[in-house]
């Protein structure tokens, strides 16, 4: 640990949600309906991460290792006030925001990788499996890898492995083997090309290849997953914590906002939930307001349906029940590939159905022109994925100045958008298009029992 005042910040436990649920978490099922058991995820997960998406248990122990490991990566990460931001938009708002772009890849991500290899090489396997959209959690897990010494395969959604380089190069330069999705490598991708030669991939798809290859290898190799599962959720946690305590250091009470991007919902749930734990939970704040984004092109908050879908494309996921815009809607091209999801985390869909979680959904266009303000008052480049949170913090500050409410905005800058600059060249070219769905079709969805 580099100083006892620091180590004291990590935390020593993640927080789980689950027993704190406003409802029941509805459990995975099968297509049958049965419900599926932790045993049958084994194949797939290591034993220790299906404990603990089953796990009912408020605390779940950080093994000291791993707190060690946090603290040689950079944790805890920066709690900073956008002072400049602030005078910008003559705002009596207080806007911090947390920021995770200092850690080695330039995301959140590497939270819940280092955990997730952890317990696979603890579990005696010698090779890990997983997707990404943007680049960000395949860029995480690949030195991830590198760290615990497991060979790491990632299938990148094509379209996201064409824009990004990039963060393709960042995967191999760890020692990563980089496939774009869908490939030929696996019957999902080749059944999926074999239909469409040009297909842009999407992360259902590239999940669904990196799943079938897991399976495929059982022996030697276990899936890792970036986002949407409660175990994967729960690793993010220590971003809320460490915040929290920082806000208390500098005398500031419980955010009135609490703000973060949602793809599968990982940045979002590693801020919100800790707070929600505080403010809500135990009570100290109950008009917390919890302000989830997406993009209008996968608007699966703000124009899903709450239902039973597949998490990925090919149904070898079990059902989850979740927002989704149907597993076989295909996200289109936006440059926040890590938002390109159909569905959002259950735990957090409990949340939004209970409105405790408010979703918004922006344009690609508004939302990289709040990032551009963003670089330019502050300095710091948004990824994509993290800028839709700059710009909903930016409208609730407005709406602040106009009632001149002194409020505390928290948000989670997730990440750093340098490898994200083609994005921005379109952009700042005028060639940046939004896309939203005219029609979102979930008859063909399974219908599970309530």
């Amino acid at each position: 640990m580099r100083s006892v005042q620091e180590a004291d910040i990590i935390p020593k436990y993640w927080y789980n949600i689950v027993p704190d649920l406003p409802e029941n978490l509805p459990p995975m099922r099968k297509l049958d309906g049965s419900v599926v058991k932790p045993e049958e995820l084994r194949a797939i997960f290591a034993k220790s991460l299906v404990d603990q998406e089953f796990s009912t248990d408020r605390f779940i122990p950080i093994p000291e290792d791993l707190r060690e490991l946090y603290a040689e990566l950079g944790r805890p990460t920066p709690l900073l006030r956008a002072y400049r931001l602030e005078r910008y938009l003559d705002t009596p708002a207080r806007i911090y925001y947390k920021y995770e772009g200092v850690l080695p890849t330039g995301s959140h991500k590497v939270n819940t990788a280092v955990a997730q290899a952890y317990f696979i090489k603890l579990d005696g396997f010698s090779r890990v499996v997983t997707e990404t959209g943007a680049g960000q959690w395949g860029s995480a897990l690949a030195l991830a890898g590198s760290l615990f010494g497991l060979k790491v395969r990632v299938y990148m959604v094509r379209v996201s492995y064409e824009q990004k380089p990039y963060r393709r190069i960042l995967m191999q330069l760890y020692g990563a083997e980089v496939v774009p999705s869908p490939s030929t490598l696996t019957d999902v991708g080749r059944k999926i090309l074999s239909e469409n030669p040009n297909h842009p991939g999407s992360l259902g798809i590239a999940i669904s290849e990196a799943i079938e290859d897991t399976i495929k290898n059982q022996d030697t190799t276990r899936y890792s997953l970036g986002s949407v599962l409660n175990h994967v959720l729960l690793h993010q946690t220590i971003i809320g914590q460490e915040a929290l305590k920082q806000l208390e250091a500098i005398g500031e009470d419980l955010p009135d906002y609490v703000v973060g991007c949602v793809g599968g919902g990982s940045n979002f749930a590693g801020l919100a939930y800790p707070v929600y734990y505080e403010a809500i939970v135990r009570g100290r704040k109950k008009d917390v307001k919890i302000i989830a984004v997406e993009p209008k092109a996968v608007p699966s908050m703000t124009r899903g349906v709450y239902t039973y879908d597949y998490g990925d494309t090919a149904g070898l996921t079990p059902l989850l029940k979740m927002y989704t815009v149907g597993h076989r809607y295909t996200p289109p091209p936006i440059h926040a590939g890590g938002l390109r999801y159909h569905g959002v985390a259950p735990t957090l869909a409990v949340l939004v159905k209970n409105d405790v979680v408010k979703p918004v959904a922006y344009h690609q266009t508004e939302v990289f022109s709040a990032a551009q303000l963003f670089a330019k008052v502050e300095g710091i480049v948004p990824a994509p994925e993290s800028a839709h949170a700059v710009k909903a913090v930016i409208d609730i500050a407005l709406e602040a100045k106009k009632r001149n409410e002194k409020v505390v905005i928290l948000f989670n800058m997730s990440g750093h958008g340098l490898l994200d600059l083609a994005g921005y060249q379109e952009y700042l070219e005028g060639r940046l298009k939004d896309f939203e769905p005219q029609h979102i079709d979930l008859s063909y969805l399974p219908k599970m029992p309530e």
